[in-house]
């Protein structure tokens, strides 16, 4: 019996189509490059340094504690206690891969309070005009009780960088306390314009700063007391693309650095500030208290558009074989991920082609 030519024309087709994925097959290989996922963990960190320019001990410090000066004051910056913390990152995530393979998405640092119920809670940062003197025309007062405390990325002058700042690196070079903007690391966030900039003296120098993150404490109402070993988080605001590239350089350099910083109202050789553990601290040591924790999670790979499946920049027949050999099946073809790969994946594939 001869077949139909229906049964020909289909035998014809799907040979067709066999031959189409094969041949286009050979060419997008068998791995495209997908993104790796990585979950780093830093329980305590490589450096946690008192950044005050009367820190007899740096380094060593058992708690840390972060204060801004009394307002108006000129002899020292206006975030005049500062709290640096560094990791190596390269531990857990690869470096030198090129900052563009990084995305990270998500970022949490947490640190631990050292004092009990001297510092009320500030969930929310107050602008600048309330860090100024009480005299000054642009003066505003405080309308919640307490000032936040907030992350920033690090920099560095006089020749210093991530990779050469120590423990015990001096405070400035040369090393003038009884001065502002001079210190050697410092809390630094970006213009809007995206340059980097030190934000030590924002008050004085009546700007806004892009905070990395504002410290956040789970259930407890904002003005309440901060009870000893209460928890503070800071989630990094990575929609913030000058933050994500930050961290990305960072990662593909393999050390990351942070200050923690706040404006808390001090006088002169007293008030009330926040103060938290360091990895020195013996109560550290035996597990009674935490250091600085860090928990990243990063995409390692190209950034690549979602139909660009061997991520090669081009979306074209090397993608197409994966939609057509893995047809009606979850995998590698299955763009929108609804479980198989169909004409809507096929339809977003197009509509891409060659881009």
């Amino acid at each position: 019996m001869k077949p139909s030519f229906s049964i020909l024309l289909h035998s014809q087709h799907q040979c067709g189509i066999s031959f189409l994925i094969a041949f286009l097959g050979a060419f997008a290989g068998a791995h495209p490059a997908n993104a790796q996922t990585v979950n780093g963990s830093w329980p305590t960190p490589t450096i946690d340094r008192w950044m005050y320019p009367f820190n007899s001990t740096p380094g060593t410090r058992p708690v840390i504690s972060t204060f801004g000066s009394m307002p108006g004051a000129p002899e020292f910056d206006s975030r005049d206690g500062q709290f640096i913390v560094a990791y190596d990152t390269s531990s857990q995530v690869t470096a030198g891969l090129g900052a563009s393979n990084y995305t990270i998405t998500s970022a949490r640092l947490t640190i631990e309070f050292a004092n009990d119920l001297v510092i009320a809670y500030d969930p929310t940062p107050d602008g600048w005009q309330t860090f100024l003197a009480a005299s000054d025309a642009e003066y505003q007062a405080d309308s919640d009780a307490g000032q936040s405390i907030d992350l920033f990325g690090c920099g560095f002058r006089n020749g210093f960088t991530s990779a050469t700042f120590l423990e015990n690196s001096p405070y400035a070079t040369p090393n003038n306390p009884l001065a502002s903007g001079v210190r050697n690391a410092y809390a630094m966030s970006f213009n809007p314009a995206g340059a980097p900039i030190d934000v030590s003296n924002n008050p004085r120098e009546r700007f806004e700063p892009r905070r990395f993150a504002t410290g956040q404490i789970t259930g407890l109402p904002a003005g309440s007391l901060i009870a000893l070993h209460t928890p503070m988080y800071f989630d990094l605001n990575l929609t913030d693309s000058t933050i994500q590239e930050y961290l990305r350089s960072a990662l593909n350099d393999g050390k990351l650095f942070f200050v923690v910083s706040s404006l808390t109202f001090v006088e002169q050789q007293g008030g009330n500030f926040p103060a938290f553990y360091a990895k020195e601290n013996a109560l550290v040591q035996f597990l009674l208290a935490k250091a600085a924790a860090l928990q990243i999670t990063v995409e390692i790979g190209p950034s690549c558009a979602p139909a660009d499946i061997n991520c090669d920049s081009l979306i074209n027949g090397l993608d197409l074989a994966y939609v057509l050999s893995g047809w009606g099946s979850p995998g590698l073809g299955d763009i929108n991920q609804d479980g198989f790969t169909d004409g809507v994946d096929l339809t977003t594939l197009l509509s891409g082609w060659l881009q």
